[in-house]
């Protein structure tokens, strides 16, 4: 009534599991079986005390019977019959009010799913973590192919001086300030420095401005405004340089703590 008819002849096709005596066991003695068996003993004790209150009500029509013709006797037998059946099959509907909900919450119990059917369910939804622990590690290799490509056309690279560099491009006839070609950090620090160093591309050692370009500035994008004033001191550094080594200009001097931010320090 619940669930409606299934008709399948699955459940009759031969199965070499149903035939482990050890899985017959732990179904006749786990606590499913101990459940129906008590349901069943239940049953067995309410429709028994029932037919038995119905005798033992009746047993006085029951004798008189004798004493009556045939097919009054046998109306009287029916009459007592159809009472005494409706008044187990009235207990019975007592049992069903009881065991539906205990068979319901079974049925859903069997539904709910496990703590590791969760945790596969959400990885076949949302991928497996090593599956995308590796895309991701191909994106940043892909990235950091492209960031070294175009190291090459920094016009400075600004170090930490050990475990940060950034590689920066001021092109003022095309751009409104200076964008962030390349940065990285330790290993990847030291290889920006080494493509600088035989790209000849000026390094300048800067921790408090390379740390805010770093974790301030995504790679392609301009450097935040507040750091203006700080680079365009790097590039001027840069540009006095170059006159210095023509024979132009006096050696310059770089200001290594440039006036930042306190919203983009990163110390």
């Amino acid at each position: 009534m619940l669930g409606g008819f299934n008709f399948s002849f699955k459940a009759i096709a031969p199965k070499a599991s149903r035939m482990n005596p050890l899985s017959g066991l732990a179904r006749m003695f786990g606590p499913e079986a101990l459940l129906e068996l008590v349901k069943a003993v239940a049953k067995v004790l309410v429709v028994g005390s029932i037919a038995t209150l119905v005798v033992y009500t009746n047993t006085d029509d029951l004798l008189s019977l004798q004493e009556q013709a045939t097919l009054p006797a046998m109306i009287h037998a029916l009459q007592i019959i159809g009472w005494g059946f409706l008044m187990m099959a009235a207990a019975m509907l007592i049992i069903t009010a009881i065991d539906v909900p205990i068979q319901v919450s079974q049925h859903m119990e069997k539904l709910r799913m496990t703590l590791q059917q969760v945790k596969d369910e959400m990885k076949e939804t949302d991928g497996r973590p090593e599956v995308k622990q590796k895309i991701r590690q191909l994106q940043q290799q892909m990235a950091s192919n492209r960031m070294m490509q175009d190291l090459p056309m920094a016009d400075v690279v600004i170090t930490n001086p050990d475990h940060y560099a950034v590689a920066l491009r001021y092109d003022q006839d095309q751009e409104g300030a200076p964008r962030l070609l390349a940065k990285g950090a330790d290993h990847l620090a030291a290889r920006i420095k080494e493509v600088a160093a035989e790209n000849g591309i000026p390094i300048v050692s800067s921790p408090p401005l390379a740390r805010a370009i770093y974790f301030n500035t995504p790679i392609g994008d301009e450097i935040p405004a507040g750091l203006y004033v700080a680079v365009a001191q790097v590039l001027a550094y840069i540009y006095q340089l170059r006159q210095f080594a023509r024979g132009k200009a006096k050696r310059p001097k770089l200001n290594k703590n440039p006036d930042i931010p306190l919203e983009l320090r990163r110390d």
